[in-house]
């Protein structure tokens, strides 16, 4: 493994498990981009992620990472390889999340999420043995996403893949019940992986707009959903937070405290930690004794490995994670988690 490549360089060992499931991989959509292509409000959004990212971030972007990931996303040869080189038997892959774009009015959006999702779709059933898919929503439409939600489970797609947040609004704003109505009724399970951060400036050096502002962006995304009620609301749900939930798991215990001191934060029924027994997350946490961490206040159960491939900020060993796992628990974190929540 180079210093700017997190893929290895020679092929892993053999885990030994039934099956090694990457359930955190990211996908292109070509079509979907040209939709997007000189757009105003594209460009708008783009400007603002790049003064969020940072000059020296962005320029090592678009230079190194950007055509690197894209490369990989573009070619299912490249892809296949990787995934034997780092020992995956199969990977979720999702659109990347820069195609989200919560700004399109109905007409584009409509035709924004059936190319990303036909994209997927399309993917998957080019190595069907390799690789499965989750699809996209336009949330911002949110009866719209409702109904892509059933049509991305009729094209044979997983779960959906979605923001932390929806423009200025967060993921607990009652609108967006016919969202989590959907998900629940279909038992989609949904991916929230958030598309770079709301704290701008204050992250704009050091790439800490990724390191540290999209764990939080999960982070408020979760708590919110929690402790707003939702999940009491719509108990079938099936939520999944990226980047080992954020800092939700090793934090929850001031929530709890909120819950019973501030009356304006006790809209849940329970405690906020007992929640967490009903979220999923994976594993890219990057550090053996956080993941081991994270495993005992999640339950191993709730667990699943991910890389987040192709991407520079991927986690593309899994046999140095297996090796941090309780021997009990590898098999189950590795891929018999993900193969139960996605029905692999």
């Amino acid at each position: 493994m180079s210093v700017l490549n997190p893929l290895p360089d020679t092929a892993l060992p053999r885990i030994d498990v039934p099956r090694v499931i990457d359930m955190h991989g990211h996908c292109g959509a070509p079509e979907a981009e040209t939709l997007l292509a000189g757009r105003p409000e594209r460009q708008a959004e783009m400007e603002a992620q790049a003064k969020g990212t940072g000059a020296a971030s962005m320029a090592h972007n678009l230079a190194v990472m950007l055509p690197a990931a894209g490369a990989r996303m573009a070619s299912l040869d490249k892809r296949l390889a990787d995934l034997d080189l780092m020992g995956v038997d199969l990977q979720l892959v999702a659109p990347s999340p820069h195609l989200y774009a919560y700004w399109a009015d109905p007409a584009l959006a409509a035709e924004l999420v059936e190319a990303a999702n036909t994209a997927a779709a399309g993917l998957v059933a080019r190595a069907p043995d390799r690789l499965a898919g989750m699809g996209i929503v336009a949330m911002q439409h949110p009866d719209l996403a409702a109904d892509q939600i059933r049509q991305a489970r009729a094209m044979g797609l997983k779960g959906v893949e979605i923001s932390a947040s929806v423009g200025s609004r967060e993921l607990s704003d009652p609108a967006f019940d016919p969202v989590w109505h959907a998900a629940e009724e279909t038992g989609m399970p949904v991916f929230i992986h958030p598309l770079g951060t709301s704290l701008g400036p204050r992250l704009s050096s050091f790439y800490l707009s990724n390191t540290i502002g999209q764990p939080l962006e999960t982070t408020i995304a979760l708590s919110s959903l929690i402790i707003s009620g939702v999940l009491d609301r719509f108990p079938g749900l099936k939520l999944v937070g990226a980047h080992g939930g954020g800092y939700l798991p090793a934090y929850i215990g001031r929530l709890d405290h909120t819950w019973r001191v501030r009356p304006e934060a006790r809209q849940c029924r329970e405690r906020p930690s007992d929640y967490l027994s009903r979220i999923w997350v994976d594993t890219v946490v990057f550090d053996p004794e956080q993941l081991r961490a994270l495993i005992a206040r999640m339950g191993a159960a709730r667990v699943m490995f991910g890389t987040d491939y192709p991407f520079d900020m991927a986690d593309c060993r899994p046999d140095t994670l297996a090796e941090a796992l309780p021997a009990q628990d590898r098999t189950a974190i590795m891929g018999g988690n993900a193969e139960a929540l996605f029905s692999l």
